[in-house]
């Protein structure tokens, strides 16, 4: 494959864009080089809706996170396993969705009871996760700055 071609060239060619997926910022949903994603290009005009899985492009580098909110002429995004919302990700910006992922030979249905009631409790443990996960990095910065082996 031509390394030069873009996601979004694959997008406009294929009608998908299959690959594994590299990062933890969507953990524990996908995890890295491990799950297979199936992304399809948006229909003209087609607005997303809460819960969806975009994939937009940040400088160079191509991201897929959850959003959060839908705003008039974007959205807030957050990766399951991040702590900083990305807000007011243009419509302009997306270029695909989530439309089904694999773990495995399992494909695992975007639309199954499982994965609902997942991406609600999680939505929902949002506020404490945020908390734990700040609190956390803050102690160990703490921790490192007190017992820092000097060399």
């Amino acid at each position: 494959m031509n390394s030069d071609l873009r996601i979004e060239d694959i997008l406009a060619s294929e009608g998908m864009y299959v690959s594994t997926t590299v990062g933890v910022s969507m953990y524990p949903m996908l995890c890295n080089r491990r799950d297979t994603i199936v992304v399809r290009p948006l229909k003209e005009g087609e607005r997303l809706r809460k819960f969806d899985i975009p994939l937009y492009r940040r400088g160079e580098k191509y991201i897929l996170h959850r959003i959060i909110k839908v705003l008039p002429d974007g959205y807030n995004i957050l990766g399951d396993n991040c702590v900083q919302i990305e807000r007011n990700i243009p419509d302009n910006a997306i270029i695909g969705v989530l439309s089904e992922y694999w773990r495995g030979e399992k494909k695992k249905s975007l639309n199954s009871f499982g994965y609902k009631l997942y991406v609600r409790v999680w939505y929902l443990m949002m506020p404490i996760r945020l908390v734990y996960k700040k609190t956390r990095a803050f102690c160990g910065k703490v921790y490192r700055k007190l017992f820092k082996k000097s060399k």
